[in-house]
């Protein structure tokens, strides 16, 4: 099943209005930026953590909007019997239309930044110290590929458990 698109400017009239604004992404990412008056559901919560009713008008959204269309027929089950929408572009869509998000940047990265940045690192000094000191640092990186590889194929991603009890994710209040 697919939920109707609307535009960041029509969500916002419809907001005004009394639509609820439901933010699928992680708790993290929802803590560090989202949009005035949203409700923090994420997505792996579904359809349980949400209380819809007839007659209600409920608008999703994530960061891009990749997540709301993938998980379209999801979110409607989630919402029945209210009326659902998706918005268009999603928090990112929201900032480009020129409208008012909340940020925290005390907050961490969210957990999938970190992990993108950790394992760039990781496979850049595998290269670097494979090509100027031993070509056994190439391991490094092969090792770092296989963990990207197995997480995506599994679901379970190690360097994100690791970099989840970290000192700096923390979450503030």
């Amino acid at each position: 099943m697919s939920l109707p698109l609307i535009s960041p400017q029509h969500a916002s009239t419809r907001i005004t209005d009394g639509a609820k604004l439901i933010d699928i992404r992680d708790a993290d990412e929802y803590a560090r930026e989202h949009i005035p008056g949203a409700h923090s559901v994420p997505l792996d919560t579904l359809p349980g953590a949400l209380q819809a009713h007839a007659g209600e008008t409920l608008i999703f959204h994530c960061q891009s909007g990749a997540r709301t269309s993938n998980n379209a027929a999801r979110l409607a089950q989630a919402a029945s019997p209210a009326q659902a929408w998706l918005l268009e572009g999603g928090i990112q869509g929201w900032k480009q239309a020129g409208l008012e998000t909340v940020e925290d940047k005390a907050q961490p990265l969210p957990l999938m930044r970190q992990v993108q940045i950790a394992a760039g690192l990781l496979i850049l000094a595998g290269v670097m110290l494979g090509y100027s000191v031993s070509s056994g640092f190439f391991l490094l990186s092969g090792f770092v590929g296989v963990g990207l590889l197995f997480a995506g194929v599994s679901g379970f991603c190690g360097m994100a458990r690791l970099l989840k009890v970290m000192p700096w994710n923390r979450h503030t209040s």
